[in-house]
Order: structure tokens, then C-alpha cells, then sequence
């Protein structure tokens, strides 16, 4: 028999829990509708307290159920009166549990103490903290957002709670990031300060041995000549032509490291003042060439001098190396200027400085290519240099905060547009 009245009392026990489960439920169902006014709250005397809120009407407690945001309502003794179900996922426990606890049952211990001053805080003015909340065997960063309610009863506070987990993985990606960068920024100046070291061995020491290399396979060409045979004469040609493509080389390369290194100084630059030295620089190749240079009206820039002349002798010699067999190459420099936009119709912007050939042109696949280190189009024993010279020009409009593009047909020549600003960021230094 007293097996079979500790069965039946089993029974009935589960039956009552069973009920009280079902009544738990439907009422945190009923607050999550709006249909419950107020919370009766066990105040841990023997006593319990009655809470009607007057903010959370029907409209009210369904809006913040859709909340992305944990929302809490807490009174003075910092009891939770009312919690969406997002705060319920947040901390992975069920309304019911949460419901008459304090709030701070759920901060991890090292938030306790701030918590506590805040709590305090937070009834006289809006405050906003960053906290760590319990989650089973986990914490959760969430940022505490506490302003004052009025309820019947008196004031309470309410709380929403914003789950900071993402933003946190994202400040510690970008830091482990720029962690990265670092080391990468470091290992890429080490790089560069080993190029720049070869750069410098590669133009000052390997210039006097190719220089005596050169001196005397041209004494040996100048006094032997006639000694030697057909095809020693050949080899010994190739060995000027080699080193003094290498010196070229080695010459270009110290030019182009330069541009990396040196500080920059910008002056008043008279473009046609520039390109007016250069053609008389060349006024025996255009002769020899029957070269036409024509000029049209150029500007006055902010620019360094010397890098500007650097860009418009790799133009114009490079036009004049690669002009059409048995047609006299025809060189027009004129300049396309550019506003800066409405309100600014008198301020010139930019110039767009256009320089065109009659040369034997290049496919529209090159257009990029041209400009990159060594890059070779053509036959290197048909056409002199290095391959660097393009480089070094696109090199000195990017420092002047310009750009440059090729445009070509093969057979009918080549167009270069330099776009640069009348005045530097920096002005005249």
C-alpha cells in the first residue's frame, strides 16, 4: 500500500508541476502580447509587491518582443519586472528563470562592482556601460543602455541590452590585421632598403668596370679593325652594344630607385620653358631624324623641374625611336585644360598635357604593359634602352598627384595624356 500511495503522490506532484509550468508559460505568452498590465513579484519577505507598467501598453511590449536588442524593465531593488524574449537567447534561459531575478544575478563577477555604481548612477541620469552577462559556461559583451520609467508604483529602470559579440570579433580581427600590417610594412621597408642598397651598387660600382669594358672594346674596334676577322668584328660590336645597354640599364634603375626616396620640392615649372631646353638639347637627333616637334601653348605647374624635363625627354625620345621607317616622325605637344566644376567655372583644376606620334604604334593590350618595369614591346637589338623609362615617367606623374594613359594604333602612332594638377596638395614647398 505505501508503494502505491508514494505512486499516486508522484502523480499528483507531477500534475501540480505540470500545471504550474502551463501557468508559468501562459503568462510570460501573455506578457509577450501585451495582455498583462502588471507583475506580481515575490519581494524574498514573505510578501509579494504588485508592478503595472505604464509604458508597457499593448503597441509598447510588442515592439520591443521584435527588438534586435535585449530589453529589461528593473525596479529599485534591481529586480527584473519585465524581459524580451531576445534577452531570454541571450542568455540562453528561459523567461520564467529570468522573470523576479535581480540583474545582477546575470553579470559575470569582474562587471559586478561597475554594475553596481551604475545601477546607482542610472536613476539620475541616462547612462550607457559595457558588461560581460552570464551565459551558461560563457560571457557575453553586451553594452547596458539604463534610463528611468515611471510606473505607478514609482519609478523603474529600464534597460536594453545590445549583444556586442560581433563587433568585438570585428575590433579583434582589425587589430590582429593591423598587427599584420605592421610586420608587413616592416618586412616590405627591409625589402626596400635592400633594393635600394642594390640600386645604388648597381649604378655607382658597376659603372667603372662597364665603363673601361667599354673604353677598350672600342680602342680594340678603333686600332685593330682592320686586323680582325669579319666575325670577331661582329662579336666585338656586341660587346659595346651589350654594355652600353647595361650601362643605360644601371643608369635608369638608380634614376627610378630615387623617385622613392628623395624628398620632394615643388617650384613654379614653365612647361614650354621645359620642353623648349629639351628640343634644343635634341637638335641634332631631329636634324639627323627630320623630325618635326610641333608645340602649342602649354601652362605653368606646381612641380619638381627636373623630374617634369625627366618625363617630357622619355616622351619625345621615346616618339623619335619609334618613328616609321623611311617617314619622318611628326611630334605634336598641346595641352587640354580641365575646370574644376560648377561654382569654380574660372579655377582651372587640371591639365591634360597630350603628346602624339606618328610612330609605328602599339596594340591596345599594351596599354597598361607599356608602363611596367622592363617591359619590352619590341626587338631590343632593333631598338635601344632599357625597358625603364616609361616606368620613371609614370613614376614622376604619380608623385605629382597625376596620372598618365597611352592610347595607340599599330601603324599610326602613339598617344600619351598626362593629367596633372596646376597646383600640389602641399603647394609650392
Amino acid at each position: 500500500m505505501s508503494d502505491s500511495k508514494t505512486y499516486d503522490q508522484l502523480l499528483r506532484e507531477n500534475a501540480e508541476l505540470t500545471r504550474r509550468l502551463e501557468d508559468a508559460t501562459d503568462m510570460i505568452d501573455a506578457i509577450r502580447s501585451g495582455q498583462v498590465d502588471a507583475l506580481v513579484v515575490h519581494d524574498g519577505d514573505g510578501g509579494h509587491q504588485l508592478y503595472t507598467l505604464k509604458t508597457a501598453d499593448h503597441s509598447y511590449r510588442l515592439f520591443i518582443e521584435k527588438m534586435n536588442e535585449g530589453a529589461v524593465t528593473l525596479n529599485e531593488d534591481g529586480i527584473i519586472l519585465y524581459a524580451n524574449s531576445r534577452f531570454g537567447s541571450m542568455l540562453g534561459a528561459t523567461l520564467s528563470a529570468i522573470v523576479g531575478q535581480t540583474f545582477k544575478s546575470f553579470v559575470s563577477a569582474d562587471c559586478q562592482l561597475m554594475f553596481r555604481d551604475v545601477f546607482r548612477k542610472a536613476w539620475h541620469e541616462d547612462v550607457q556601460i559595457e558588461v560581460k552577462v552570464c551565459r551558461e559556461n560563457e560571457t557575453v559583451p553586451c553594452q547596458l543602455s539604463l534610463t528611468v520609467l515611471q510606473l505607478d508604483e514609482g519609478p523603474a529602470l529600464s534597460v536594453i541590452v545590445t549583444d556586442l559579440t560581433y563587433q568585438k570579433n570585428i575590433q579583434r580581427l582589425l587589430k590582429e590585421n593591423n598587427q599584420r600590417l605592421t610586420v608587413a610594412n616592416a618586412e616590405l621597408e627591409a625589402s626596400n632598403h635592400d633594393l635600394q642598397q642594390f640600386a645604388s651598387i648597381a649604378s655607382h660600382d658597376l659603372q667603372e668596370p662597364l665603363r673601361k669594358i667599354l673604353i677598350f672594346a672600342n680602342m680594340i674596334r678603333d686600332r685593330h679593325s682592320q686586323d680582325l676577322p669579319a666575325e670577331s668584328r661582329k662579336y666585338l660590336d656586341k660587346i659595346i652594344s651589350s654594355s652600353q645597354r647595361m650601362r643605360s640599364m644601371a643608369s635608369d634603375i638608380l634614376n627610378y630607385s630615387e623617385l622613392s626616396t628623395n624628398a620632394q620640392s615643388f617650384d613654379e615649372v614653365n612647361l614650354e620653358a621645359v620642353v623648349a631646353e629639351i628640343l634644343d638639347d635634341y637638335e641634332l637627333l631631329l636634324q639627323e631624324r627630320s623630325a618635326e616637334v610641333i608645340v602649342e601653348e602649354l601652362p605653368v605647374i606646381e612641380g619638381n623641374r627636373g623630374q617634369i624635363k625627366q618625363v617630357f625627354q622619355n616622351l619625345i625620345s621615346n616618339s623619335i625611336k619609334f618613328s616609321r621607317p623611311e617617314t619622318p616622325p611628326v611630334i605634336r605637344i598641346f595641352c587640354e585644360p580641365e575646370y574644376a566644376g560648377a561654382g569654380d567655372e574660372n579655377e582651372l583644376a587640371l591639365c591634360h598635357i597630350i603628346v602624339t606620334d606618328n610612330g609605328i604604334g602599339f596594340e591596345k593590350e599594351y596599354q597598361e604593359r607599356i608602363f611596367s618595369l622592363f617591359e619590352r614591346l619590341n626587338n631590343k637589338d632593333k631598338y635601344e634602352g632599357s625597358g625603364i623609362g616609361l616606368s620613371i615617367t609614370k613614376k614622376i606623374i604619380e608623385r605629382h598627384h597625376g596620372k598618365i594613359a597611352a592610347e595607340s594604333t599599330p601603324g599610326e602612332g602613339a598617344r600619351f595624356t598626362i593629367s596633372l594638377p596646376f597646383r600640389q596638395p602641399n603647394g609650392i614647398a
